[in-house]
Parts: C-alpha cells; sequence; structure tokens
C-alpha cells in the first residue's frame, strides 16, 4: 500500500519538474529542475529493483548532462543574451 503511494508521489513529482524545467524561462533555473527530474527518475528505477541503472541516470544525466548544459549557458551567455 505504501510503496504504490511512493511510487505515484515519485512519478507525479518527475512529471511536475519535467514541465517546469520545460516551461521555466530562466535557463539556470531550468537546468536546475531538469537535475531534480533525473535524480526522481534514478530513485524510480532504484526502487524497481534496478540499482545499477539507477546509478548510471545519477552520474550521467543529473551529473554529466546537468553540468554540460550549465558550462555550454555560461560559455555561449545564454543568460545575457535573453535580456
Amino acid at each position: 500500500m505504501n510503496a504504490g503511494i511512493i511510487d505515484y508521489l515519485l512519478i507525479i513529482l518527475a512529471i511536475a519538474f519535467s514541465i517546469l524545467a520545460t516551461q521555466y524561462k530562466e535557463l539556470n533555473r531550468a537546468i536546475g529542475f531538469f537535475a531534480v527530474t533525473n535524480v526522481i527518475i534514478s530513485i524510480i528505477f532504484y526502487i524497481l529493483g534496478a540499482p545499477y541503472i539507477a546509478v548510471f541516470q545519477l552520474l550521467v544525466y543529473a551529473g554529466a548532462v546537468t553540468v554540460l548544459f550549465l558550462t555550454a549557458l555560461h560559455t555561449l551567455g545564454g543568460e545575457a543574451n535573453e535580456k
């Protein structure tokens, strides 16, 4: 019973943060929402019994891709171009 509630709560949180990541106008916060979404997805993978996929999700998407997006944003001056 509680496991089902936690699963649904994590799914709703992942969907909510995904929508925030795509709809938010400020790019730094959108990237932060993207990172939170990937952390939640890695938790879902861990709960489903796939710990290696959860670790790779956490390392690659929540870590490396987020840092890549932040680096590209700051290199290109994305925040300065929006104003």
